[in-house]
């Protein structure tokens, strides 16, 4: 039997503290009790990694929860190929850790080196580089599945392609991922070159992406989401590139921790307007190059732990959508103009670009921008995401699920035209719907399937 607790286990978000019970296996042994524990109990049950979803997608309220993060070991690495065997809690920061000093890297990492690969499969995570070397996915040579049955699977582009393409993106809702194959390439240093310019308005952004694409290896946007106007989608443009050489022992950041809790009140249009307009200001009106660690590039708000903490009680809401190229500028600007009118957007709000479709039948990319930001729960915000809902759909676009925590049901059925595929391989590998989440619920994920 396995050792269940009674833990409050929110994402990353911090909205529902509600107690959930949970397992925290060690090895693949008391992986498979837990499951046939959970899958006997009320509510089924759902293998979470580190919790940096942001909403319910890892969280199983009225069932169990098998916390991966023990399994954590590098099984095996082929020089020849460049693919590492891992375990699914393995996270990204143990990948730098251990390969980065070797000449290895990882080609797709989302925003913080704390997410664990079987996340990073489950979301098909991408990072500032997608329009070259697209998400997660597409550097996943196979997976290992343990079943609700009890049953392992071994899935890949050319095995059991379709429980593959379900798994990448599928939520963690096709079985609890036990092993990662992921190939890693080679790196000639461990450093960023950076460069830096401000961007004057929404336009100015566009033009400036449509040229780094071209010419630049990764490219992120800042945005000031309050900015309105003339001045509405002002900001910063970062493109980097991996430095031939370090031109001197890289030294990565040493993180912070934020000790307290904020109040409500610390986060008002008044302060982050404020924060906006310094933050712009730190790079000077003639721009900026500069040569910084690959972890600070990648991974900027993993120098200040448990930031997340900066809203306080109350949480907050990830807003992330991706809208097509054709209809982006027009997309993006009705997003920022709902945003900005409800005062309500934080410090944080990136926008970049994609360069096509993922492998999973739910994975989120698509060629197009995407804007991301953070919004401090209060009056008013599940409204303004609505609003976002909406205005995303008229566009053509999807919503992030491992940013989401309002989509509705019909707003998920729309954006993904192979949900009905992703339900075949559901039914099939877990006809009593024993694999659950708060999210699957919420998007009646499988309400369909048979």
């Amino acid at each position: 039997m396995s050792r269940w607790k009674t833990i409050a286990l929110p994402g990353w978000g911090r909205r529902d503290r509600a107690p959930q019970t949970a397992a925290r296996p060690e090895r693949v042994a008391e992986v498979r009790a837990a499951v046939a524990d959970g899958v006997a109990a009320a509510g089924g049950v759902l293998a979470r990694g580190r919790g940096r979803s942001y909403g319910d997608q890892a969280v199983n309220g009225t069932g169990r929860l098998i916390l991966m993060e023990r399994l954590d070991r590098i099984l095996s690495f082929d020089e020849g190929t460049g693919i590492a065997v891992c375990e699914a809690g393995v996270t990204f920061a143990d990948l730098m850790r251990v390969f980065l000093p070797k000449g290895w890297l990882v080609p797709v990492t989302p925003g913080t080196a704390f997410a664990t690969l079987g996340g990073a499969v489950a979301n098909d995570v991408h990072g500032k580089n997608h329009d070259r070397v697209g998400s997660f996915g597409d550097h996943t040579a196979w997976l290992r599945l343990l079943l609700p049955s009890g049953e392992t699977l071994r899935a890949a582009p050319d095995e059991n392609p379709d429980v593959f393409a379900a798994t990448i993106g599928g939520c963690g809702l096709t079985g609890v991922i036990l092993e990662v194959a992921v190939r890693l390439v080679r790196t000639p240093s461990r450093t960023m070159r950076v460069a830096e310019r401000r961007i004057r308005d929404l336009d100015d952004f566009f033009a400036a992406f449509v040229a780094a694409r071209d010419t630049a290896t990764h490219s992120v946007g800042w945005i000031d989401a309050l900015a309105q106007g003339g001045a509405m989608g002002r900001g910063i443009l970062e493109t980097g590139e991996i430095a031939d050489h370090d031109p001197a022992p890289p030294v990565p950041p040493r993180p912070r921790r934020v000790p307290v809790e904020f109040p409500g009140f610390a986060l008002t249009p008044l302060s982050v307007g404020l924060f906006n307009a310094v933050y712009r200001r730190r790079v000077p009106e003639g721009g900026r190059e500069r040569a910084v660690p690959m972890e600070r590039f990648f991974y900027p708000l993993d120098s200040l732990l448990d930031w997340n903490r900066i809203y306080g009680r109350r949480g907050f809401h990830q807003f992330q959508c991706v809208i097509p190229d054709a209809d982006a500028r027009a997309g993006v600007g009705r997003l920022l103009e709902a945003i900005s009118a409800a005062r309500a957007a934080s410090f944080l709000a990136v926008l970049k670009t994609l360069g096509g479709e993922g492998r999973g039948m739910l994975s989120f990319p698509m060629r197009g921008y995407t804007l991301a930001l953070d919004l401090p729960h209060g009056s008013g915000i599940p409204d303004l995401l609505a609003r976002l809902e909406r205005i995303t759909l008229d566009h053509g676009g999807r919503i992030y699920l491992a940013k989401d925590s309002a989509l509705s049901a019909d707003g998920f059925a729309a954006m993904h035209p192979r949900l009905g595929d992703f339900r075949a391989v559901l039914s099939r590998l877990d006809p009593d719907g024993r694999l659950s989440s708060d999210m699957a619920r919420r998007l009646r994920i499988r309400e369909d399937a048979a």
